[in-house]
């Protein structure tokens, strides 16, 4: 079984912590680290993983001009489906592949698991495995059925066609923009028992989380902890501090203070992980190479426009000025939209850039015609 995270440097330390529990409690396990940065650094230690892979390295086609259109929190979820099938490609021993975000820890065996993806090629956890609690529920309709932050994956002609597609969705729009209907990677797979013969895995033990807290029957005996009578599998640690101890402070009942422990146990690990202060590390892919931090609304500007998106091969080579005149994006962050001469121009420079001259040219000559 391959086992993966994704994350920036700021979140190594939760990775790291992620790691020594998957070690500890499945030993079989591969433990894959994708790093969504320049390079990896020293600071890094490769004892908690079995692999470290930077994303570009993983990636197909230009990577600078796929990253540049995401901010931080967009990033570390936008190149997933691609690199589930770089793992397929590269481990083709394999058949078993689980996705976990960093900031889960695993209790113990994945034992249904493993039944599960002998059976079906793709396994998904809903966020919610009862009715009751209406603010859970409408922050599903809002960011997905179904959890992301565990995703399983059969090596199998179904399971690939999902990865696949996916990644390329994840190409074109991993966003966090609910109000489109998208937020990052998450929302597409609402749509996946539509589109695939995916197994809707309602196991207590498994992607519990703070949202999972209202009405929780937690356990405890010599043979570790359950929730609602199954055994722990992993607890997703969403939004931990201040939200996830909100959680607890409105749902989670008297007797929940085996999950306050559990929690408890998981911030004495989680910061000792953060000792060295890796989470401080600021991310490569947040400036150009002068040093000047990359603009939200340059970002935001540059998704939407695909002639000023292929104008360059490698966007972190310019600078906020040169994307502000492209994009039209006043010094207030709004879009003005150009004139028609100035998207000529534009369109003009795109067609310069991947014909040459000769292509300029003939493009002119259609134009004319017109």
């Amino acid at each position: 079984m391959i086992i993966f995270t994704s994350v920036c440097a700021n979140y190594v330390h939760k990775a790291r912590t992620l790691a020594q529990s998957v070690k500890r409690n499945i030993p079989d396990a591969t433990m894959v680290l994708c790093l969504v940065e320049r390079e990896i650094s020293n600071a890094i230690p490769n004892e908690c993983f079995d692999h470290i892979v930077l994303a570009k390295d993983a990636w197909e086609g230009n990577f600078d001009r796929f990253i540049f259109k995401h901010s931080i929190v967009e990033a570390s979820t936008a190149v997933k489906g691609q690199f589930f099938r770089y793992l397929m490609d590269r481990f083709t021993e394999e058949d078993k592949f689980v996705y976990l975000d960093p900031d889960t820890y695993v209790y113990s065996d994945f034992v249904e698991l493993r039944e599960m993806l002998d059976q079906y090629p793709i396994v998904l956890c809903p966020h919610l495995l009862k009715p009751g609690n209406i603010d859970m529920e409408l922050s599903s309709t809002a960011h997905g059925v179904y959890n992301l932050g565990f995703l399983g994956i059969k090596r199998s002609d179904e399971g690939r066609k999902c990865v696949d597609w996916w990644a390329e969705r994840l190409y074109l729009f991993c966003y966090d923009d609910i109000q489109r209907g998208i937020f990052t990677d998450q929302k597409w797979f609402d749509l996946v028992p539509s589109f695939f013969d995916a197994k809707i895995f309602k196991h207590h033990g498994y992607d519990f989380a703070p949202w999972s807290l209202m009405n929780c029957n937690i356990t405890r005996d010599d043979g570790g902890y359950y929730i609602e009578g199954d055994p722990l599998r992993f607890i997703h640690f969403s939004g931990f501090g201040a939200s996830a101890e909100n959680c607890m402070d409105k749902w989670l009942p008297e007797e929940g203070q085996l999950f306050r422990e559990l929690y408890a146990k998981y911030a004495a690990e989680h910061n000792q992980n953060d000792a060295d202060h890796i989470s401080k590390t600021p991310w490569s892919y947040a400036n150009y190479y002068s040093g000047e931090e990359v603009k939200r609304e340059v970002r935001e500007a540059y998704r939407e426009n695909y002639d000023v998106m292929f104008l360059y091969d490698d966007p972190f080579a310019k600078s906020n000025k040169i994307y502000q005149e492209l994009l039209g994006v006043e010094s207030n962050g709004k879009i003005k939209k150009p004139s028609k001469w100035k998207r000529r121009l534009q369109k003009a420079r795109v067609i310069l850039a991947s014909k040459g001259i000769c292509g300029l040219a003939k493009a002119f000559v259609q134009w004319i015609k017109r």
